[in-house]
């Protein structure tokens, strides 16, 4: 869930909206612990990681709101891709492939512990 809440900030509200990183990522220790979200988060309830994750939506849903074109070419460029700039709909599927991907995780990590598997 930490994990989703950062990408969710970095994709919409850092590159699209070329916004400053919200707390908590603005002061993370990125450069001491490039995994750092996955490492914390055993040390927050699933209610603050829930409520961390909504209010990354939030500011996601905003930018869409605020951008309204999904052909929209971002603000910055992500260094992980050699400087490219995204547009708003590539930006909007990508996160929907990674939180169906995370999703996917959990629901393996959850069958494993209760062996419950779904239809």
């Amino acid at each position: 869930m930490k994990h989703l809440a950062l990408v969710e900030d970095w994709w919409f509200h850092v590159i699209m909206a070329g916004r400053p990183e919200p707390e908590p990522w603005a002061s993370a220790p990125d450069e001491d612990d490039p995994d750092w979200e996955w490492h914390s988060a055993v040390d927050d309830t699933l209610d603050e990681l829930l409520a961390q994750y909504a209010e990354s939506c939030d500011r996601s849903w905003a930018v869409v709101a605020e951008t309204g074109d999904l052909g929209a070419t971002s603000v910055k460029e992500s260094g992980r891709t050699s400087g490219r700039r995204f547009s708003l709909r590539w930006i909007m599927l990508h996160m929907i492939e990674e939180t169906a991907r995370h999703a996917g995780h959990a629901d393996l990590l959850r069958q494993a512990a209760d062996g419950a598997t779904g239809e």
